[in-house]
């Protein structure tokens, strides 16, 4: 029996202690491979900065490697920050992978930093200039320069817009797919309003997730791009063959969450040096980052931003909030210690829903 929904992979490149990040970005290329063969629909790579718990820094990058080495999955951008961009490299650079492997790239777009403050002005692209919100801005434009059509939505009096003019190469039949990111409601309300499947990172926090995507789902406005509304959570998850055995290693992510909130961006702990620091209580945070505001550890809402336990019990939990939120299709972040836990982790997860 066919699964009734389909699964993805987000893959934040996480390093663990005793490893590099050379061998981290390995890791992934090689979960690429495993993944593929199991029957994932996508494999998402996250962008994140100046940080040693998280190799990967240049998304596009990893999609090149892993588009070369899969054969079927669709492989994309989990996401790009977009303001740290001009719009037309983007365009130009997700052309290129999209006119190298046609019809397999996802462009996901995210306005987050990506890191602290400190990186976040590093990346800026005008330093001089004050801080400002152009976001929706630069997400028309990029639309445009994927697909030229869209600059007659901006002819006015003084005829075409000027930008109109650039021939974004390379041309081909095919563009990528892009998908608004977010973790709030205003990502809901833009991508309902621009028509942009939406992907919430329920993971990175629980707060708010089925309010975003139902108005999401209420409010869609039909595009040329899509017609119907298109959404999935980002939810971690974590399968072993036991209820202990997944307990003990999720210990390495409940560690991390409450490293980030005191700005500690060291690699994955293994789980006993994880169960060792947790029974310590938390010293006062120095100073709370607030890029990361939602991984730190807040009580669980509706739904756990970690499903963790056997293959049925996770299925069947996935499947719920799947069947509740109106959603086909679930994007699942897994971090373990063990690189072999987490293939083991996907494998079974696949195994559990028949894909």
């Amino acid at each position: 029996m066919a699964s009734p929904i389909r699964l993805s992979v987000l893959d934040q490149s996480p390093v663990v202690t005793g490893s590099t990040p050379a061998q981290t970005l390995a890791n992934s290329l090689d979960l690429a491979q495993h993944v593929d063969a199991l029957g994932y629909t996508r494999l998402w790579y996250s962008e994140h900065h100046a940080m040693d718990l998280l190799a990967c820094t240049a998304p596009e990058i990893l999609i090149t490697r892993a588009a070369t080495f899969t054969k079927q999955i669709r492989v994309g951008s989990g996401g790009v920050m977009l303001p740290h961009y001009a719009s037309l490299k983007v365009a130009e650079v997700f052309r290129t992978l999209e006119a190298m492997f046609p019809g397999r790239i996802d462009l996901g777009i995210g306005r987050a930093p990506g890191g602290g403050q400190l990186e976040a002005y590093a990346l800026k692209r005008d330093r001089e200039a004050p801080s400002r919100d152009d976001f929706p801005q630069q997400l028309a434009e990029l639309r445009a320069f994927l697909d030229n059509s869209r600059w007659d939505n901006y002819r006015d009096a003084r005829g075409p817009h000027p930008f109109s003019k650039i021939r974004v190469m390379p041309s081909a039949e095919t563009t990528p797919r892009v998908w608004l990111l977010g973790s709030s409601m205003w990502s809901s309300v833009t991508a309902a309003q621009e028509g942009l499947p939406y992907a919430f990172a329920h993971f990175f926090s629980g707060q708010g997730t089925r309010e975003a995507i139902t108005h999401y789902q209420r409010s869609f406005v039909p595009s040329a791009e899509l017609q119907k509304p298109e959404a999935m959570i980002a939810i971690g998850a974590i399968v072993a063959p036991t209820q202990e055995e997944a307990d003990h290693l999720h210990a390495s992510v409940r560690l991390l969450q409450r490293r980030i909130r005191q700005d500690d961006r060291r690699p994955v702990a293994t789980p006993e040096e994880a169960l060792r620091e947790l029974n310590v209580p938390p010293a006062v945070p120095r100073q709370p980052w607030p890029v990361l505001a939602g991984a730190i550890d807040q009580p669980e809402t509706e739904y756990p931003r970690y499903v963790v336990g056997t293959p049925a019990k996770v299925r069947d939990e996935l499947l719920r909030i799947a069947r509740e939120l109106e959603l086909r299709e679930l994007i699942v972040n897994t971090i373990t210690h063990s690189h072999e836990a987490r293939k083991r982790s996907y494998s079974l997860l696949a195994e559990a829903f028949e894909l």
